[in-house]
């Protein structure tokens, strides 16, 4: 890659770390040598595999509550396996799903949790072997993709009224080893999976059509995270400290090191913020949440452009995805594409009413299983507005920080990175170089592939 200079406002762009009174503390963060981030996060929450014995279970903390966790902290338990993963709904903030030998569908109260959530909305049973990965559909409600060990896509719908669902609307059993990741495209019309058979797939999951490549056959496991609205694209490797960071352009060399976030902590999984969830006033464009076992520590890290003004810096935060769904279950299994499934675009500028992140369909029924979801069945507009008005007064209240604040951190960057701030180099290693070179390879408006070895996820144009 060049090393020549390159005009860009995110070249300064430096991590950040929480101080440790706002990190979480004291967490039984799972022991499981799976694959997977073991982390989710949204506006609402932090949720994160734990250790529990007879079973597998997640703990659900309110992303306010730092510091020490209770050691008898409620947990949400069902699954009689170890949980693999899990994930928030995109489209509302107190609805979860996670896996093991089967997908729960979990319904969590706003309010405090007081005991152990043992009882889940909904259960789709399917797969002949545990499942190892779930994915939400990025602009649909209610559909959900779950594989598993028995090598099959499941597609379920879970716009229904039924507590239990033993029949997803589409299998895909194209593969022959186990599935590694699952990640969609904007619009969700297409699924791109990467297999331990070393092919890639892209499959369009209602028409079956299927293209492949091979992968390279290296050894190890990077987590990339592509953010759309910057064009960043952020490398974090299991079992390191550190976080690689990097500007795609359409003009050679296409991939531009920008700096490395170091830290002597290593993570074993990772989650990410939400664009609507993180601190405009602090110009923060990308949060993640580093589990770090050998603490029992959640640390939260975040991608600061350095930036003087205390004004909204609307050229740094494009219109992004919010949390309203584009088309209903239905309408995404009826065929419906391209223009009317790309996301519904939101502003972040404090005050913008597009922030809700409950249902924007008709309301779920609730379900007579779940004793701790009694919350929902009280939810009205009247309460989802006074949720974006108190969101809103937050984030007002974030813009009257100081300028000297925001300086002080601005002089930390260099310390906080371990880097000059003008110094890019090169990738290190032939892997990288692969990488920077597969970018593009795929067409500048197709399917843009980060791939370093095994890769759990795609970056997509």
């Amino acid at each position: 890659l060049s090393r020549r200079y390159r005009s860009s406002k995110f070249r300064h762009v430096y991590g950040k770390p929480a101080s440790k009174e706002k990190c979480y503390d004291c967490v039984p963060i799972t022991c499981s040598v799976h694959d997977n981030h073991f982390c989710a996060v949204n506006p609402h929450f932090i949720a994160v595999v734990t250790e529990c014995a007879g079973g597998g279970a997640f703990l659900v903390i309110p992303i306010h509550q730092t510091g020490k966790l209770d050691p008898h902290y409620p947990r949400v338990c069902g699954h009689r396996g170890n949980v693999l993963d899990i994930k928030w709904s995109p489209f509302d903030d107190f609805v979860i799903a996670s896996c093991s030998e089967d997908v729960k569908i979990w319904d969590i109260p706003k309010h405090l949790l007081t005991r152990n959530i043992t009882s889940a909305r909904k259960e789709l049973l399917g797969h002949a072997r545990r499942v190892g990965l779930i994915e939400w559909h990025p602009t649909a409600s209610n559909i959900i993709f779950s594989t598993g060990y028995d090598y099959k896509i499941m597609i379920w719908n879970l716009d229904t009224k039924e507590p239990v669902i033993q029949n997803p609307v589409k299998t895909i059993s194209c593969h022959r080893d186990v599935i590694l990741s699952m990640s969609f495209n904007t619009d969700g019309s297409l699924l791109a999976t990467a297999c331990r058979d070393r092919k890639i797939r892209l499959v369009d999951p209602r028409s079956g059509v299927i293209l492949q490549e091979d992968l390279d056959g290296s050894s190890g496991l990077l987590f990339p995270f592509y953010d759309s609205d910057t064009h960043m694209l952020y490398v974090v490797s299991k079992g390191d400290g550190n976080i690689r960071y990097y500007e795609i352009s359409t003009e050679k060399p296409y991939l531009n090191y920008l700096m490395e976030y170091r830290s002597h902590l290593p993570q074993k999984g990772i989650g990410i913020m939400p664009k609507r969830g993180l601190d405009v006033s602090a110009c923060e464009i990308f949060r993640f949440y580093k589990l770090i076992p050998g603490k029992s520590l959640i640390e939260p890290v975040s991608m600061i452009v350095p930036r003087q003004s205390e004004s909204y810096q609307e050229d740094i935060y494009p219109m992004t995805a919010g949390a309203q769904p584009a088309l209903t279950a239905q309408e995404w299994l009826n065929g419906i594409n391209k223009g009317q499934a790309c996301p519904v675009l939101v502003s972040l500028r404090p005050g913008s009413e597009i922030l809700n992140s409950l249902p924007q369909f008709p309301e779920k029924e609730p379900s007579p299983l779940s004793t701790e979801s009694n919350w929902y069945q009280g939810s009205t507009e009247r309460t989802a507005m006074k949720e974006i008005q108190k969101q809103s007064g937050i984030q007002e209240k974030r813009g009257q920080k100081k300028v000297e604040e925001r300086s002080q951190g601005d002089r930390q960057m260099q310390l906080s990175n371990g880097f000059d701030l003008f110094e890019c180099p090169p990738p290190k290693t032939e892997n990288e170089v692969w990488l920077w070179e597969s970018m593009w390879a795929w067409g500048e408006n197709y399917i843009q592939l980060a791939k370093c070895a095994n890769f759990r996820c795609f970056v997509w144009a």
